[in-house]
């Protein structure tokens, strides 16, 4: 494997230089072995090298160290921040010519701790790993995860626990906060410095143009508006949407108090620690705007007023762009209709009167016919009155469309997962992997890699969670 590191060679500033800590008793507990082929190892290549997935070793040309940004959180200006627990190890380049970051999450104390030990534990180490292979699958631009290292070491959150290790990998790590925390040190001469960096890396068709710097913003925002209409799809809500967590490629990164959505609630809030609700699910389209500003402020010495707004103004027209595509493949509509925003919005209206479960509405849909007068999705509602007159109205909308009821229906499969990771599933793989038992992780992971699949083998994961799977409450401690 060839590594480097552009970052350190680069960027001078935007880091410091910081070793591993490995931590007492570590030892490779899980991995994902499709990650590990399209990296190029296999399952014995994985094992290995956990001497390096534990902190322990470095592979030639890797450079580990930290990086330093800064962020807005929930709102409020936040001022110096970095990666208090995170390592970037190197960039591994493939033979195909794309690159990839291999970030340790949990590796011990930085410059940029803060009060934090640097660590993390098995229970959020799981959590991530899990959310990150669940969003790749279900096709949402995302960080991956390849391996979790378990230990003997305490690490102490609200209880005492176990210390981790994540290995994961993603095309950047770069984020909004990247810039934020030169713009606000006043250095416009660093600002460029980073986005000639972004563009050279990551955009270089742009990097002898002109205007590539509005071209390059316009896209990001394009970016960022497209990932979080997937969100909106796969009824995904991220919990922590600060500046410093929004990656300029827009990639889902930072899994911290996620959920994805049981019941249908508009205003579910996954992060208890959000106590006025900033980033709960229906919001997140704006915070990903809101975001974008203080990105867009971060870029005034590269682009004129005008042209920030103009980058700006494309965020809403993709966001509904893409979302509307998304929610159309979910109902089955392979044209457009005026009607069909109405229809999608009956739909969810229902839904959240009744609190229909989401993954599960949108899957028992994908069975409709159009010439049977009954859905099997009609027991699922108590008022079947207003169920009759909506799927009156479906039904007469699916008429218009020229394709047959078995394509639709494969088509709607391939839209609306039979399994997401709910809360319960990812705490019961936790609790089992806690008992050095795997099996449980394992199966849900498997499980989680054919999300549009009917597996029997695999049925009790796609039911409604229990009472007691809907009340659990995660936090940013980790």
């Amino acid at each position: 494997m060839q590594f480097n590191n552009t970052w350190h060679d680069e960027l001078e500033g935007f880091y410091t230089r910081v070793a591993p800590m490995p931590l007492k008793g570590a030892r490779l507990l899980y991995h994902s072995g499709s990650l590990a082929r399209e990296l190029g190892m296999d399952d014995e290549a994985v094992r290995g090298n956990s001497a390096v997935l534990s902190g322990e070793a470095l592979l030639p040309g890797m450079q580990p160290l930290a990086q330093v940004y800064s962020g807005h959180q929930f709102g409020v200006w936040a001022g110096q921040l970095g990666d208090g627990r995170g390592i970037l190890l190197g960039e591994q380049q493939l033979p195909d010519g794309k690159k990839w970051d291999w970030h340790l999450k949990g590796a011990g104390l930085t410059p940029y701790s803060r009060m934090g030990d640097g660590r993390a534990v098995l229970r959020s180490t799981l959590r991530e790993f899990l959310a990150s292979e669940a969003m790749h699958h279900l096709g949402v631009p995302t960080s991956r995860a390849l391996s979790v290292i378990a230990s003997d070491e305490p690490v102490y959150r609200e209880t005492v626990e176990r210390g981790a290790m994540l290995l994961r990998v993603a095309e950047s790590h770069l984020r909004f906060g990247h810039f934020e925390h030169v713009f606000y040190a006043r250095q416009p001469d660093k600002v460029r410095q980073l986005a000639d960096y972004a563009i050279r890396h990551h955009w270089p068709q742009w990097q002898k143009e002109q205007d590539r710097y509005l071209l390059w913003f316009s896209d990001v925002v394009k970016r960022t508006a497209r990932m979080i209409a997937r969100w909106q799809s796969v009824g995904f809500a991220h919990g922590v949407m600060n500046t410093d967590n929004m990656s300029i490629l827009g990639l889902t990164l930072d899994y911290g108090p996620y959920g994805f959505l049981d019941d249908y609630q508009p205003d579910f809030i996954c992060n208890h620690s959000d106590y006025e609700g900033r980033y709960s699910f229906e919001n997140q389209p704006m915070i990903g705007l809101w975001n974008l500003n203080r990105l867009a402020h971060a870029l005034s010495d590269l682009l004129t007023t005008e042209q920030l707004k103009q980058a700006l103004a494309g965020y809403e027209t993709e966001l509904m762009r893409s979302w509307g595509e998304l929610m159309r493949a979910k109902l089955g509509l392979v044209t457009q209709s005026q009607e069909d925003n109405d229809l999608l919005t009956g739909l969810l209206s229902l839904m959240t009167r009744e609190g229909s479960d989401y993954t599960l509405t949108f899957r028992l849909l994908s069975a409709t016919e159009r010439q049977q007068a009954q859905s099997p999705l009609r027991d699922e509602f108590i008022d079947r009155d207003a169920f009759d007159n909506w799927y009156t109205l479906y039904r007469r909308r699916l008429a218009q469309e020229e394709i047959s009821d078995a394509v639709r229906q494969q088509q709607m499969k391939l839209a609306n997962p039979a399994i997401v990771l709910r809360n319960y599933l990812a705490q019961a793989a936790i609790e089992a992997a806690e008992k050095e038992d795997i099996s449980v992780l394992t199966r849900l992971h498997q499980a989680l890699s054919n999300p549009f699949e009917d597996a029997p083998a695999f049925a009790d994961l796609t039911r409604r969670p229990p009472d007691w799977g809907k009340k659990l409450e995660v936090s940013c401690s980790s």
